[in-house]
């Protein structure tokens, strides 16, 4: 069992940036796979980001690559995101999610994912 807790979100204007945090409980951070996803009103859920147990592997949805950055410190228990030149469709709740797995392997659709965290919210103005 993992329990996620994020923050970090807020309001910002298009073309700042965050760095949203996920911290995790439990002493078994390290054999997970973490990911981001975001959810917008009216909306699926969708894919933003994945991260391997280690952080050797990395994956990003095409509407945020080169602007979004995953990373993770197993020691911290945590996993980021940090979102540059934020753009108002980016405007959305912002979940991490967990899954249990020691490989190389991502996962980039929300049925990868055991756990879920309750989310933040990241409001982009124009």
């Amino acid at each position: 069992q993992v329990q996620l807790v994020e923050s970090g979100g807020g309001l910002v204007q298009a073309g700042g940036s965050l760095r949203l945090s996920c911290a995790a409980s439990g002493r078994t951070f390290s054999s997970y796979a973490m990911g981001w996803f975001r959810q917008a009103p009216g909306k699926e859920r969708e894919f933003v980001a994945a991260i391997s147990w280690s952080g050797g592997s990395t994956r990003y949805a095409d509407s945020v690559k080169g602007r979004f950055t995953i990373s993770r410190d197993n020691a911290k228990n945590t996993v980021y995101l940090q979102v540059n030149s934020l753009k108002p469709e980016d405007t959305a709740v912002y979940y991490c999610a967990a899954r249990g797995s020691q490989t190389m392997w991502v996962f980039t659709t929300p049925s990868g994912y055991d756990y879920w965290g309750q989310g933040t919210q990241v409001t982009v103005s124009s």
